[in-house]
């Protein structure tokens, strides 16, 4: 199956995937509801977000949250968005490939005690799943983009230290296994900015151009940083999270991904067109005050303000 990855993310633009609706949603106590959730799209779109992860395959008993995801994909291809689902198994990718989202997720990490603690499979078992959901996209005859989140690429909480080369030992493997793309997650906040190049750089250039995700978390203060740094060696397409919503439960009690607004605000001072309207974007988050009572929203511009400048007004 050969998919045109430059259709979905154009070579030499920016992309910031909004996760907050799947990845910002995983831990909260409450969560908002379906039609909270097709507006958060729809306001989100206005502003100029194209990319949004719409949630989890799960069985609706066990994970309500996620119950509505059809809507909200539905949502996302009314706005003319680009949805991305995650699917942690074979029986979530074929439920995922029945709707029309147009990417889905599958999950591997590159830490070995940590894939067997959160999907409870070995590395090996996992690439295995890959390949199977890699074949089941061929058959379905469907260009649904299949990308590859590498879970604990920057370090992991439960083994420590995680080499460069066995990080890149599963990318290959991960393509080797028929995804598209891949993603490196720093899931716990362990990465710095000179780690972050480093992988950025040997990323593009395994990659030779192809797009892949970084999927940062500001765990310990450095997810701008660490974005800048990846921006600077050549990355292009970003996951952030509307108010920094989300977490890993691998870090108890650590904030949530590199906040949506906040990431825009960076970007654009390095001289990257994001297409979002900043101001209008900040306005979304009234509707998590609505929806997510009690819930810590995070955000540097949420509580400076946008810049007086012309550009922002």
């Amino acid at each position: 199956m050969s998919v045109d990855l430059n259709k979905a993310y154009p070579a030499g633009q920016i992309a910031i995937r909004e996760v907050g609706l799947r990845d910002g949603l995983q831990l909260t106590k409450v969560w908002p509801d379906t039609a909270q959730k097709r507006a958060w799209v729809a306001q989100e779109a206005a502003a100029g977000m194209r990319y949004f992860e719409v949630g989890s395959f799960l069985p609706a008993d066990k994970v309500p949250r996620f119950a509505d995801v059809r809507d909200v994909i539905d949502e996302v291809a009314a706005q003319g968005a680009h949805g991305v689902a995650l699917a942690l198994n074979q029986r979530g990718a074929t439920d995922a490939l029945a709707t029309g989202v147009d990417e889905i997720t599958v999950v591997i990490s590159a830490s070995a005690a940590h894939n067997e603690a959160n999907v409870r499979r070995t590395q090996d078992q996992s690439l295995s799943e890959m390949a199977a959901v890699a074949q089941l996209r061929a058959d379905s005859g469907k260009s649904t983009i299949l990308n590859a989140g590498i879970a604990m690429a920057f370090g992991c909480s439960l083994s420590g230290d995680v080499a460069e080369d066995d990080v890149m030992r599963i990318v290959d493997r991960c393509l080797e296994a028929g995804v598209d793309m891949v993603g490196l997650a720093d899931s716990v906040g362990y990465g710095g900015p000179k780690q972050v190049a480093r992988l950025a750089r040997r990323m593009e250039e395994r990659l030779n151009g192809d797009p892949w995700v970084l999927h940062l978390h500001d765990t310990r203060g450095l997810g701008l940083a660490n974005a800048a740094a990846a921006l600077d060696a050549g990355c292009r397409v970003f996951d952030a999270s509307l108010a920094g919503l989300g977490g890993c439960p691998f870090a108890p009690g650590a904030t949530g991904n590199v906040v949506t607004e906040d990431l825009v605000f960076l970007a654009e001072t390095m001289g990257f067109d994001t297409g979002i309207d900043l101001p209008r974007l900040i306005e979304t988050r009234a509707l998590l005050n609505q929806a997510l009572a009690g819930e810590a929203l995070h955000g540097a511009l949420a509580k400076a303000g946008t810049p007086n400048l012309q550009r922002w007004l």
